[in-house]
């Protein structure tokens, strides 16, 4: 394909959304090939945060990306702005210790992390039943799921001490953690750990018909059906726009705090098609759970089901 100017511009802009980039097939935290998955494990491990660009959500990108970079394969890595290599040359330049130096040793700090008094006399109690030099060692995922233990210090580790607990950090979970909240509820008759990481990636959250129907009347979203023409004919929701290269172009356009909502027959072509805006720094991103044929069940009788 020809490389249009339009879609080199595209290509520059997603380039300079942040210091390292991944072009690769499905996103940072899944990835739909080995190859990407491999590249997805040595940037996790050097660094707390960069940027994943799903080309399995966009043939145009797929396709221009390798035009662009005259690179003939995904992945493909770029570090400020310039191109680094594929899947190999990563490998190769993380086993000589090339691509920590690229990439920079990044100061870590310890995080503030804030913990409730509830939560705090909980974790008191533990240390105290563990006994001495135990610690609570506080782990975050390069996916920010969050693990609580007891355990005792470690070389490298990034220690803090809040409201008379000790909590110990790896470098990479401290640099994760900044903001961190830690609180302990009870609900429903059940007690455990509630934490809060305003670190964490946005996710494509979920939308009931119902919610929608709400959203939709206060003019607060952004709809758009996934399906097939075809399918839009059979159906469609009042006020969604099929999500067709102009309306896909046109989003990526808008602010990163828009709200969109993703719709298709069942809830799974949209979930994808969710995921690839998430991925392009979307924060607010739904995923009408059921698709329409819950819309029609619950909101709108008159929309045919198939």
């Amino acid at each position: 394909m020809s490389l249009t100017e339009a879609l080199r511009d595209r290509i520059q802009g997603l380039i300079a959304a942040d210091g390292v980039v991944l072009f690769m097939k499905g996103t940072r935290f899944r990835p739909a090939c080995g190859f990407s998955a491999g590249v997805v494990e040595v940037l996790d491990s050097l660094l707390p945060r960069w940027t994943s660009v799903d080309v399995l959500a966009d043939a145009e990108l797929r396709e221009g990306i390798k035009e662009f970079s005259a690179w003939p394969t995904i992945p493909q890595l770029y570090v400020r702005g310039e191109f680094v290599g594929g899947a190999d040359i990563v490998r190769e330049m993380h086993a000589s210790g090339e691509l920590a130096t690229l990439l920079g040793a990044q100061e870590v700090r310890p995080p503030q992390v804030h913990v409730s008094q509830r939560a705090a006399a909980v974790l008191r109690e533990v240390t105290a039943e563990a006994g001495p030099g135990e610690t609570i060692r506080v782990r975050i995922s390069p996916r920010f799921e969050h693990d609580l233990a007891v355990e005792g210090r470690e070389a490298g580790d990034l220690e803090i001490t809040v409201e008379g607990v000790t909590l110990v950090f790896d470098r990479m979970s401290a640099a994760r953690a900044d903001g961190l909240r830690i609180d302990f509820v009870e609900r429903d008759g059940e007690a455990g750990f509630a934490i809060d990481n305003p670190n964490a990636p946005a996710q494509v959250r979920p939308i009931t018909a119902r919610e929608l129907q709400g959203k939709l009347a206060q003019g607060a979203v952004r709809l758009f059906d996934v399906r097939t023409p075809q399918e839009q004919a059979i159906a469609a929701i009042a006020g969604a726009r099929l999500l067709d290269e102009a309306a896909r172009a046109e989003i990526l356009e808008l602010d990163r705090g828009t709200p969109l909502v993703f719709h298709c027959h069942h809830g799974m072509r949209s979930q994808q098609a969710a995921e690839f805006f998430v991925g392009q720094g979307f924060r607010e991103v739904y995923n009408l759970r059921g698709g329409i044929d819950a819309w029609s069940r619950e909101v709108d009788s008159g929309v045919p089901r198939y």
